[in-house]
């Protein structure tokens, strides 16, 4: 909208008055001849420019659809112009259809019969030339034609609703295309009056009418547009009035808001100025630090920079960094935990209790280590976590940055840290100016002028506000029950005979309150006071009312703490330097105290001596003596000092004129003494006055009184004497009220000036000072100890400095607005409402600091929290009721709330609400009753979605028990009431209803994680494993890997919400198989699909069957007889197709095998046994849960192996008889053989079999040995045989070499013919080397050493006994040298050789063997002999 501005107006009005210049505008005959339409046109766009047309008859009043000329008639008047363009108009509304309700228009353009029509379309006058880049168009000719109007804003079209033969009507062509231009040149220029004087150039043959018409009709146009403005003008001044009404309505609403914190504010600070009913825990849970998502990223980069290596500070092994890795992968970026820290509901502390649950279950199934335990292990890797958690780049300055600005946006002003600690009151005044906005200087006006640091001022405050609203209480119990409902003094209870016990709770409380505040300590010295309570003894000093406490003298008992300190001493001139002097000080009723002595030229001391009394005017001597120097002479007293301070004597260092003991001692004495006395905390004030009463102090007279504060119920006026510890009279202040009194002649002519009076039922006590003083202070103490509800004022005459500081002070509040809320009357406030929202405010204070607080609040939140609701009678249950709706709309934000503080609320408002309260029934509130409905049903609505959502509720168990105490407090709100408990099948039904719900969630999630399900918009074909053109490994590839995350997150369930779930194991054990028949679905559809020879699918099978069985619920499960189900086929037919496989390995293996050691066996061998070890681990490693089908496997196996190595040792024993038989030892050459290295594989096979038969043919269970006895025997067999074959391969060459020794017998042709050649032992030496090297060549090559030890036993056995057999056939003759040389050096070297190989002496050491060598050396000595 614009609005006309005061230089458009002068503007116009300067245009009007110039000449207008004549123009080339043809004439309408319809208007009349010869008429400029300038001014009209420029009056018209003046006022369309103040605002455009809203209403359907703006701008068209004038016109004529039915084609008929319209003539005024001669009676015209201006009162019925109007009259007669409200017709036309009424007709227009009657015959013309529009498609809005207003017209707008924005743009200079318009359609006349389908064409556009612009500004520039017109013909203009000479003076105002046409607009450039305007095309110009003719006006249609044809009647009829629809005429519409569009912009970018709005469309509108008029249709005409006359036939094709009525005329065409102009003059609504006219006055719209007059608008149309106007609002263009609004558009287009920013001055529309300096070009919009222009003329319609109209062909004459398509126009008819005449002037006067032209005439009127641009007069109603004004006129009505000036109309329109008035009211467009009028709804904008609305719309700006109800604008600013909102604001001022808004702005009423923040000053009412601050005015009510004020206020809470003002009663928060007496709570913490004087407590007397709460004090700050010291047993809560100290809050950790939360993360916030700066810190979250910094741990992110840390913990990569650690897994990059980037580190070179912390030294890790390989199970550390995978620790670590999983740590990073799992929980670092997980999104539940980047949820739950950006609602700053996770600590540090959170972070690394989760990282040492993992570790330490990595760290127990690690295998020990000696000398490291496992607990080492732990605390290295939690110090290294430590390192790498608080690790700090010196280079990233931008965590830096943005740590700082989140530390600015906390806006706290104390110590962070000390918000979880207890708390000064300065710091509490601080955060709670924080809490509820209260500015600084705000809080200093309150301070001040509430007397917040005078803890006197703050009981009597107390004191009255607990008077006013006992009197309210006995008022209300007064008042009839309509009144009470009325005024609002008593709310609705949901039985009627709760009134009365309302009225007994209220004054239970506030006698609560007054015992609470009478057993307040009463002094700020507790170790320098003894006060006595009242115990009722008779006084026979004054009159006692019956109602009067009755206290006697003893019960008053001040403890004085008097310290002087002796300085100096001058004026000692007569006395020789070296004379020593020193200085002896009494409080009398004390023992005396000296100071060191000091020569006379230099009496500096600055002793002092500490002294207790009772007696409120004490009398000090000082004296100084002087040491005499005859022993049995007394010191002699030079001068001496008498004080008689008073309670308030407040001097310091002071010189004091000594009064001369010795009159023969002419030196003027002066000391100098520091005396300060500490008055005790009962003694509230004290000073002389003058006082007459009716039963105490009956004469008017100069009386020492102090105000003694016995409790805080009790304060006493007593009289004291100089050097009395009891009071001389006492007067106790109940019931007194005191004032100003005015000055009696009488009395003052007897002593005193400033009077003021005490005055109870049946006594009036004056009392009078000499100070104004004086008086102001007395008053001021006595109007605290009485707690009267009236309060002096004094004179406008007398003002003391004191009073004229306190009446600065609360000027100063009342400037600023301050002192009706500090003067404010408790009890007429609803403290109910304030309160709520003072704990609202705590509340999102407390969550929005930087501790991970769950909704518990601080020490000193609650300790201020509970002050004020015992303070001012706030309901419990009220209190506890507004707590948890803000804790659900903080929880249905996200924010995480610890479920233990929900429960206490909760079972504190239902043992209200259900009449089960500890203390006894106690009064239930209509609105109690109805919002603590609505918050059950909220926090059953909760719970069902969080323990439905618990993974991303309670993330990797996060908060720790948070869970398990949902649990708990779902079962309670479950409860139809406090007594009757709920039965567990109703509780199992909710929760199993949660848990079907969680198991289609998780299971949704985890897909879309897996990218199983794609994306939910298109068709289900673009699933991966619904793809027709996903092949079928891809598919079992991706369903694996949804079945690792499957499991992933079911253990993450076992590992951090079981121990929750403990009482409803089985309905969580019905969650997961639910969770599984979902995942089955998919892995039917994907098996399915495989190829009838493909394996790919056993990994999935072994993945799934190796959690479920060590599942102890889910074991032999519904999901997991249904795995069973699908792979069974699929595992018959592979075990059919290994056993084919073997067979023909066996077959051709054996056939081509060249006997080349191949691990313990031949390759062949070797082959087989790995394929038929490497099938049963797999059936093994399937471990098939079905017992009989398990069992089918085994036998199956077991008898498969048990044949296929029966027919390989058969094929070996068949190779190894052809080699044996392979050529002929020669008798020259027969030591030079050695053992085939063939023949060793053979014999390794046979081994290796016997070896794997146990493991291979071995059944697990039943008849262990069904299989493996057979095979076993027949491998034993054939070892056997084969190392008879071997032995007797070996002894041959001994047979070969003793047949040669034969021929060196005696009587021999040969003997004498061999013995020239004189040899030595040539074939000794030979067949030693023959045992060496073959014992080495079966040493090395055959892999079994009981096979080995075996043979070599055999062999030497068979040895010793060939040998000795050869000798036994010569015991006739005697050896031949050679022969017994030979012989000797063979019996030696086997015996050393073999027993080297491990041959135990029992075999070697054998009678044989002893008779051999018997015989060598009977032939050794023989030959010695010869």
């Amino acid at each position: 909208m614009l609005a006309t501005s005061s230089s458009d107006d002068e503007e116009y009005h300067q245009k009007k008055t110039q000449p207008q210049t004549k123009s080339s505008f043809l004439p309408n005959p319809r208007l009349g001849s010869n008429t400029q339409p300038n001014t009209p046109n420029v009056s018209a766009h003046r006022d369309l420019k103040k605002s455009p047309v809203n209403s359907t008859t703006n701008g068209f009043s004038n016109l004529n659809l039915n084609g008929d000329e319209h003539t005024l008639p001669s009676s015209y008047s201006a009162s019925s112009e109007n009259d007669y363009f409200s017709r036309q108009a009424t007709n227009y509304r009657q015959h013309s259809s529009f498609k809005n309700s207003s017209f707008k228009s924005t743009s200079s353009a318009s359609t006349v019969g389908g064409a556009t029509l612009t500004p520039g379309s017109l013909n203009t006058p000479r003076s105002s030339p046409r607009r450039k880049g305007v095309p110009g168009r003719q006006l249609p000719k044809r009647p009829g034609d629809n005429i519409s109007f569009s912009s970018s804003v709005t469309d509108r079209n008029l249709e005409d609703d006359s036939d094709d033969n009525s005329e065409y009507n102009y003059e609504a062509h006219y006055a719209n295309q007059n608008n149309m231009l106007h609002q263009s040149s609004d558009e287009e220029t920013d001055n529309p009056y300096e070009d919009n004087q222009f003329n319609i150039e109209v062909d004459n043959q398509s126009m008819n009418g005449d002037n006067d018409s032209a005439i009127f009709n641009n007069l109603s146009k004004k006129q009505q547009r000036q109309k329109n403005l008035e009211n467009l003008e009028e709804q904008k001044n609305q719309a700006a009035a109800a604008a600013l009404a909102a604001q001022q309505n808004e702005a009423q609403k923040e000053a009412e808001m601050h005015k009510k914190r004020l206020q809470i504010y003002v009663f928060v600070c007496r709570c913490i100025a004087y407590p007397f009913i709460a004090k700050q825990p010291t047993d809560m849970v100290r809050r950790q630090m939360k993360i916030t998502k700066n810190q979250l990223q910094t741990l992110k980069d840390n913990f990569d920079l650690f897994l990059q290596n980037k580190m070179n500070n912390i030294e890790a092994d390989e199970a550390f960094t995978n620790a670590v890795r999983s740590y990073f992968e799992v929980f670092l970026k997980s999104d539940r935990v980047t949820k739950i820290v950006n609602t700053g509901s996770c600590s540090a502390s959170d972070f690394r209790d989760v990282f040492k649950n993992n570790i330490e279950k990595r760290v127990r199934s690690l295998p020990e280590i000696d000398g490291l335990s496992k607990e080492t292990v732990l605390s290295s890797w939690m110090a290294k976590f430590d390192i790498i958690f608080k690790y700090n780049e010196e280079n990233a300055v931008a965590n830096t940055i943005a740590s700082r600005r989140h530390s600015r946006n906390l806006n706290q002003s104390n110590n962070s840290m000390s918000s979880e600690c207890i708390l000064t009151k300065e710091q509490l005044y601080d955060l709670f100016q924080n809490i509820l906005g209260i500015k600084k200087f705000e809080h200093q006006l309150i301070f001040n002028a509430a007397q917040l640091d005078n803890a006197d001022e703050q009981a009597a405050t107390i004191r009255r506000e607990l008077d006013s609203r006992m009197k309210q209480t006995e008022n209300i119990q007064k008042l009839g029950k309509s009144e009470k409902i009325q005024n609002g003094l008593m709310p609705k209870f949901v039985h009627k005979n709760m009134e009365s016990t309302y009225i007994e709770e209220l004054k239970q409380s506030i006698s609560l309150l007054m015992n609470h505040l009478d057993n307040q300590p009463v002094g700020a010295s507790e170790s320098k006071l003894r006060l006595k309570r009242p115990q009722n003894k008779p006084d026979n000093h004054h009159h006692h009312d019956e109602n009067e406490p009755c206290l006697s003298k003893t019960d008053v008992v001040l403890n004085f703490a008097i310290e002087v300190v002796v300085m100096e001493v001058k004026g000692l001139k007569s006395l020789p330097p070296n004379r020593i002097v020193f200085c002896v000080m009494e409080v009398q009723g004390h023992s005396k105290l000296q100071t060191d002595q000091a020569e006379a030229s230099r009496p500096i001391w600055d002793t002092s001596g500490d002294f207790k009394t009772q007696q409120p005017l004490p009398v000090i001597k000082v004296k100084l003596c002087m040491e005499t120097q005859n022993i049995l002479q007394d010191n002699k007293e030079l001068g001496r000092v008498v004080l008689r301070p008073d309670p308030n004597f407040t001097r310091a260092s002071t010189w004091y004129v000594m009064d001369k003991t010795n009159s023969k001692f002419q030196d003027e004495l002066k000391i100098k003494l520091t005396v300060r006395i500490d008055k005790p905390g009962n003694l509230k004030m004290c000073g002389w006055c003058y006082c007459n009463g009716k039963n105490v102090w009956k004469k008017w007279k100069k009386r020492y009184l102090c105000l003694v504060q016995v409790s805080q119920y009790t304060f006493v006026l007593c009289s004291y004497m100089e050097k009395k510890s009891e009071p001389r009279e006492l007067m106790t202040l109940d019931n007194f009220t005191v004032d100003y009194a005015d000055t009696d002649p009488e009395l003052k002519a007897l002593g005193g000036r400033y009077f003021f009076n005490a005055v109870k039922e049946g006594d009036n006590v004056s009392f009078a000072t000499d100070e104004e003083a004086e008086r102001q202070l007395w008053i001021q103490a006595l109007y605290r100890a009485t707690g009267q509800s009236h309060k002096p004022v004094p004179p406008s005459a007398a003002k003391s400095s004191l009073l004229v500081r306190e009446q600065g002070d609360a000027d100063r509040a009342r400037k600023h607005g301050m002192e009706e809320f500090i003067q404010a009357d408790p009890s007429t406030f609803n403290h109910n409402d304030l309160f709520k929202i003072f704990q609202t405010a705590t509340l999102d204070y407390r969550l929005n600091d930087q501790f991970c607080c769950l909704g518990w609040f601080s020490p000193g939140q609650i300790f201020v929290l509970d002050e004020y609701q015992a303070r001012y009678g706030v309901r419990g249950c009220y209190r506890h009721l507004c707590y948890l709706s803000d804790l659900l709309d903080r929880a249905e934000q996200g924010i995480i709330i610890d479920p233990t503080l929900l429960h206490y609320s909760f079972a504190f408002c239902a043992c209200h609400v259900h009449g089960n309260r500890p203390d006894g029934i106690g009064t239930v509130t209509n609105e109690e009753k109805v919002k603590f409905d609505e918050i059950k049903e909220r926090l059953r609505n909760l719970l069902e979605y969080q323990i439905t959502h618990f993974r991303f509720c309670f993330p990797f168990g996060r908060p720790e028990g948070a869970l398990k105490q949902t649990l708990s407090l779902l079962e309670r709100v479950l409860m139809k009431d406090i007594v009757t408990p709920v039965t567990p099948e109703e509780v199992k039904s909710v929760i199993r209803k949660c848990l079907e719900n969680a198991a289609l969630v998780n299971y949704t999630r985890i897909s879309q994680v897996a990218k199983v399900e794609g994306d939910k918009d298109k068709l289900e074909e673009n699933d991966s494993l619904y793809n027709s053109e996903t092949t079928p490994k891809k598919k079992v590839e991706d369903l694996i890997h949804l079945a690792e995350l499957c499991i992933d997150l079911l253990q993450q369930n076992e590992e951090h919400h079981s121990e929750s779930f403990a009482w409803f194991c089985e309905l969580l054990v019905e969650h997961e198989e639910i969770f599984w028949s979902l995942f089955a679905v998919d892995m039917d559809h994907v098996i399915e699909q495989q190829t009838p020879d493909s394996w790919d699918s056993f990994p999935l099978f072994q993945l799934l069957n190796d959690y479920l069985r060590n599942h102890p619920s889910l074991n032999d499960g519904r999901f997991h007889k249904h795995l069973q189900l699908a792979f069974a086929p699929l595992v018959v037919r592979y075990v059919d197709l290994m056993e084919s496989s073997i067979g023909q390995s066996i077959h051709k293996g054996f056939e081509k095998e060249n006997w080349k050691n191949r691990g313990q066996g031949c390759a062949t061998s070797e082959d087989m046994l790995w394929k038929l070890d490497a099938l049963q681990s797999f059936i093994k490693d399937l471990h098939w849960p079905d017992d009989v089908f398990a069992e089918h496997l085994e036998n199956r196996l077991k008898q498969m192996a048990s044949d296929m190595i029966e027919a390989c040792g058969t094929r070996v024993i068949k190779h190894f008889d052809s080699w044996m038989k392979k050529g002929i030892i020669l008798l020259t050459t027969g030591t030079d053989y050695v053992f085939p290295q063939e023949c060793c594989v053979m014999v390794n096979v046979v081994i290796d079999c016997k070896v794997q038969a146990l493991k291979l043919c071995g059944l697990n269970s039943g008849d262990l040995n069904r299989y493996h006895t057979r095979i076993d025997d027949f491998l034993e067999k054939s070892l056997i045989e084969m190392n008879k074959q071997l032995v007797a391969k070996l002894l041959s060459v001994l047979d070969g070499l003793l047949k040669k020794l034969s021929r060196y017998d005696e009587g021999t042709f040969f003997s004498s013919i061999l013995s020239l050649t004189k040899p030595v032992n040539e074939l000794g030496q030979s067949y030693v080397t023959f045992i060496s090297l073959n014992l080495d060549v079966l040493r090395q090559k055959i892999n079994d050493e009981l096979f080995i030890l075996g043979a070599f036993e055999q062999w030497y056995n068979e040895q010793i006994n060939m040998i000795y057999g050869w000798l036994s056939e010569r015991l006739e003759i005697s050896l031949h040298p050679y022969q017994l040389a030979c012989l000797t050096l063979i019996v030696k070297k086997i015996r050393n050789n073999f027993e080297l190989q491990g041959v135990s002496d029992k075999i070697l050491e054998t009678k044989t063997f002893s008779a051999i060598i018997s015989r060598l050396n009977v032939e050794e000595a023989n030959q010695a002999l010869k």
